[in-house]
């Protein structure tokens, strides 16, 4: 068997690998595709109503309605942003102190001193809840993020599989046949001609 023979067979188990690896990547995609947007739907999460300016900011042309994709689990992510922003003054979370100030109680920003602290019955630092607000939010809105991310990498599992079936599609049958060599037969070093009659 000689090295081209080898090519040949080569570029043939590569021709499989590529046509299974393209069709795992499309139904890779699509099923995670379908799974982010039912997993989205599930949560039963719906935007607010255009009158607040956080919905009329980032998802005016959702209000009112379910998240039900990616694009509307991030627009809704941004919201609760804003919302924690209003909630706790404009801080964030690394902006708070973890205990509630006892010279300032209404001080959303409080304090990490324990001496400094609003002390409970018991004597315990009091926690700040203004702060605990972002933990609730971060993990929330992190969720919604990842489904928003989830759908975008389905689809772009959806493409390559297609674009790597288009190339091999391509390679097959895209390229000119060979067009067969025909030998002219020779006599004394120059062609033959054919005969007349």
């Amino acid at each position: 068997m000689n090295g081209r023979r080898y090519w040949e067979i080569g570029g043939f188990i590569a021709g499989i690998v590529l046509v299974v690896f393209g069709a795992v990547a499309i139904f890779m995609g699509a099923t995670g595709f379908t799974t982010t947007r039912d997993s989205i739907k599930q949560e039963g999460i719906t935007f607010g109503p255009k009158s607040d300016p956080a919905v009329a900011k980032y998802a005016s042309q959702w209000a009112g309605q379910q998240v039900t994709n990616g694009d509307q689990a991030r627009a809704f992510a941004k919201i609760m942003r804003m919302h924690t922003l209003e909630a706790t003054g404009g801080l964030t979370y690394s902006q708070m102190g973890r205990y509630q100030s006892a010279a300032k109680p209404n001080d959303q920003a409080g304090t990490n001193d324990q001496k400094a602290a609003a002390k409970d019955a018991t004597g315990q630092p009091i926690a700040n809840a203004a702060r605990n607000i972002w933990v609730t939010e971060t993990a929330l809105t992190t969720a919604l993020n990842v489904s928003y991310m989830a759908e975008r990498l389905s689809v772009f599992g959806v493409v390559v599989g297609v674009a790597l079936l288009l190339i091999l599609a391509f390679a097959v049958f895209g390229r000119e046949p060979q067009e067969k060599k025909v030998q002219v037969a020779t006599l004394g070093g120059a062609p033959a001609t054919p005969a007349t009659t």
